[in-house]
């Protein structure tokens, strides 16, 4: 199947199935993180749109705990880059009609929470079709270790996610059932 296509029948399925806003819960990062001895202190979240798994309640919890939080802002040529952000900062829209925050101070996330279509066992993950998380993750990584999780709904694994060579992989999904490592 085509990627496109993927993506319109993934995309339905999520719709329907997270009308009523699935949240991940906190304690179930937390204790993950905990389990894998992860001490970062950076955290880099989205701005969920098209029904994706709310990441915002985590961010709020994690900001709490005296980490750093973080948004992506969209820039030209398919690339974004994070942005330190706080629950009190303001947040503009942007030309996809994503709010992001004002670009005050370019943070470089340790741990990325990364919004998907659709994923797989092998931790393949189907976005929108832009890139724009496949560069920024290519280009995050010649800077420093990053970890990068997808947040989804058990209902977005396929079997396959198609794949080309610029696709990066994913070190874990969390979904509102179950770990994938």
């Amino acid at each position: 199947m085509l990627k496109s296509n993927l993506r319109k029948k993934v995309i339905k399925i999520r719709e329907k199935n997270n009308k009523y806003n699935i949240k991940i819960n906190f304690s179930k990062i937390k204790d993950f993180l905990n389990k894998k001895k992860i001490k970062k202190k950076i955290i880099g979240g989205y701005f969920p749109v098209n029904f994706e798994v709310d990441d915002l309640e985590l961010l709020k919890i994690f900001e709490k705990n005296n980490f750093k939080i973080s948004l992506p802002v969209i820039k030209k040529n398919f690339q974004m880059n994070f942005y330190r952000w706080t629950f009190s900062d303001p947040l503009k829209i942007n030309r996809y009609g994503i709010p992001e925050p004002e670009k005050k101070s370019l943070i470089i996330p340790d741990i990325i929470f990364v919004p998907l279509v659709a994923f797989d066992k092998k931790l393949n993950r189907l976005g929108y079709g832009g890139g724009y998380y496949d560069r920024l993750i290519a280009n995050l990584s010649k800077k420093k270790k990053i970890i990068k999780i997808g947040l989804a709904l058990h209902v977005q694994e396929i079997n396959k996610v198609p794949i080309n060579k610029y696709d990066q992989k994913l070190d874990y999904v969390i979904t509102n059932k179950s770990i994938i490592k």
